[in-house]
């Protein structure tokens, strides 16, 4: 007995140290995993430094849920950092590796007009140094095309096009469904041109809006045409996009020979026919397939070519929607980027803060705590100047006030100072279903906001009187900052949303510049030589799991390169579904700013046509189909 019970002990401690050896082994796995770091190339071969952008460039790429990249319930579509593109391009100027640079803009889904023109000035910069810049579409875009106009030699499909659309288009108005639904909305606002509210109180553009809209995409429009002429002289571009159809109905219906006839394209070929020749300057590729060329990978190479982060100059970035409490990169949360800033001046040695902006606006919380950080930085005797980029609008522009000097484009997207709150309330929705409401109250305020029996109009006054307080706090903080009276800023204020060039003449900006100007002006404001500025980045730290996963999706989208993308097609036609998928996630996105009365608001709903597009979330898509069905029951 004494054997046997020896015996089971011995074989019980081979199986718990079994047990805690799989454990070791696992938690040894995943803390690799968690401490897994991409490892820039060592050498890089030689050949075209290759461009496929298969997504939007953006000012700060959000941060991808990694389950859903494992899962593969992610978009395939990718987010580019600006910074990233444009130290690539100004590293591929200057190294002998690179003997050209390639733009395919097949899948390419736009990047808003000041990014593109930064990008634009890098690919000049590569033409300058005497390095070829060839790109290649089935179908050019208006932001495919700011790119392309910037090559050498610009190449199109046989059986696409160009398709310069112009700025503008329609929106969604929702108020005749809303009527239809019995849902009462409820508005308080200020400014004469804060529409966002108007999709839910209006069948159309108010009068006023239309008249700012129209101005603000006849100046977009008139930049956008100057820079495509002035890169490409020999475009017959107002001949073009005046009357596109007599153009192609003269080339036989041939929308790719009329681009070409019109000077817009150099050479029609397919994409076979435009590797080859790519590889005539940067040499076949390693595998020897016909058509291919010798490709540096973007990835690796903007790994490889990364600005160190080590400066004492703090850049710090306010990218995307401002919205409440935390968040991931891409998106401007309060807390978030408060706390980022806050650890970065406690812990960093630093002389001077940039603020990128590019952002639309939204919670006026989460901008007044942000604004908040800012003004510590002030208050420790810190320079601030503002960057702004495609868009810094409405709560955009509230975060710009504490800056010593602001920079923005011709082409930014700035102004939009209004406030406003909205609360959808559904006494009309529930009674037409034979349900009502009825109660107690010991104030005018019990119960408020009521969304099933209604608001009272102590609670509709008083939310007024809020918004309007608001917006007399915006205004001063906007005089204070300007040097301007309270009187002379709400007559350019009232929610109006302003080009870049038009923001400076009325003094919501100082300079035309853009972030290298900033930096270098902070420098001169902390006495430091510009030569040797350098910045640092304040941002969160890189989630080691997400790229982890991200480099395993990378892998598998190398091995279906070849495959045709099921999200976007590639000819005219095709391209519409991408149109219709956005069109149908602004709806969702529409619905949830009625539905969810975030607090008082200072946003831009113009502003949105105008920026980057972002890559859709795969919440956004569940949330489509809650929303058809909610609408539907």
């Amino acid at each position: 007995m004494a054997f046997v019970k020896g015996m089971w002990r011995i074989l019980v401690a081979i199986k718990d140290g079994l047990v805690l050896l799989f454990l070791l082994m696992f938690f040894g796995l995943l803390y690799a995993a968690l401490s897994w770091s991409p490892k820039p190339s060592q050498s890089v071969s030689s050949g075209a430094l290759l461009l496929k952008l298969d997504g939007s460039i953006v000012e700060q790429p959000s941060e991808v849920d990694p389950m859903a990249l494992l899962t593969g319930s992610r978009d395939k579509s990718k987010e580019y950092g600006l910074a990233d593109i444009v130290a690539a391009l100004d590293a591929a100027r200057d190294d002998r590796h690179v003997k050209a640079v390639v733009l395919n803009l097949d899948g390419f889904a736009g990047g808003g007009q000041v990014a593109l023109a930064r990008v634009g000035k890098a690919l000049d910069a590569v033409r300058a140094a005497k390095k070829p810049v060839f790109a290649y579409a089935t179908i050019y875009s208006d932001d495919s095309y700011q790119l392309a106009a910037h090559a050498t030699e610009s190449w199109v499909d046989p059986l696409g096009g160009v398709a310069i659309v112009g700025r503008g288009g329609s929106g969604l108005y929702y108020k005749g469904l809303i009527d239809k639904l019995g849902v009462n909305t409820h508005v308080y606002r200020v400014g004469t041109y804060k529409s966002f509210v108007e999709p839910f109180t209006r069948t159309d553009q108010s009068p006023e809006a239309k008249q700012a809209n129209q101005a603000l995409a006849n100046a977009l429009w008139e930049d956008w045409q100057q820079e495509v002429a002035k890169a490409r002289p020999k475009a017959r571009l107002a001949a073009y996009v005046r009357d596109p159809a007599a153009l192609a109905e003269a080339a036989g219906g041939n929308l790719a020979k009329a681009a070409l006839g019109a000077g817009l394209v150099d050479r029609l070929g397919d994409e076979a026919a435009f590797g080859a020749r790519v590889a005539e300057v940067a040499g076949d590729a390693p595998d020897d397939k016909a058509g291919n060329f010798a490709a540096i990978d973007l990835k690796n190479y903007m790994k490889a070519h990364k600005p160190a982060n080590g400066g004492e100059i703090g850049v710090l970035t306010i990218a995307g929607d401002i919205v409440d409490g935390e968040a991931g990169p891409g998106t401007a949360a309060g807390d978030t980027i408060s706390a980022l800033l806050r650890k970065a001046l406690a812990e960093k040695d630093l002389k001077a803060l940039v603020v990128r902006v590019d952002s639309p606006g939204g919670s006026v919380m989460a901008s007044e705590k942000i604004r908040g950080a800012i003004m510590e930085a002030r208050s420790e005797g810190l320079p601030v100047v503002v960057s702004m980029g495609n868009v810094a609008a409405s709560g955009g522009y509230w975060v710009s006030t504490p800056a010593n000097v602001i920079f923005a484009e011709p082409d930014t997207i700035t102004g939009s100072i209004g406030v406003f709150g909205i609360i959808p309330s559904f006494e009309g929705t529930l009674a037409k279903m034979g349900v009502t409401t009825d109660g107690v109250k010991t104030t005018p305020l019990s119960g408020q906001p009521d969304i099933a029996g209604g608001t009272t109009p102590e609670f509709d006054r008083i939310m007024q009187m809020g918004v309007e307080d608001i917006y007399g706090r915006f205004v001063g903080l906007v005089a204070q900052s300007r040097r301007k009276t309270p009187q002379q800023i709400d007559a350019i204020a009232q929610g109006r949303v302003w080009d870049g060039g038009t923001a400076r003449q009325i003094g919501l900006v100082d300079r035309f510049g853009g972030l290298e100007d900033a930096i270098a002006e902070a420098a001169k404001l902390a006495k430091i030589d510009p030569a040797k500025a350098k910045p640092y980045r304040i941002a969160k730290e890189p989630d080691k799991f997400a790229e982890f996963a991200q480099s395993i999706v990378d892998r598998e989208d190398e091995d279906d390169a070849g495959a045709p993308d099921g999200a976007m097609g590639r000819d005219l036609l095709g391209r519409q579904a991408m149109v219709q998928r956005n069109w149908a996630l602004q709806a969702v996105a529409d619905v949830r700013a009625l539905v969810s009365g975030a607090g008082v608001r200072a946003d831009c709903l113009e502003c949105r046509g105008y920026g980057a597009p972002r890559v859709a979330k795969a919440a956004d898509e569940r949330g489509l189909m809650a929303v058809l069905l909610g609408l539907w029951r």
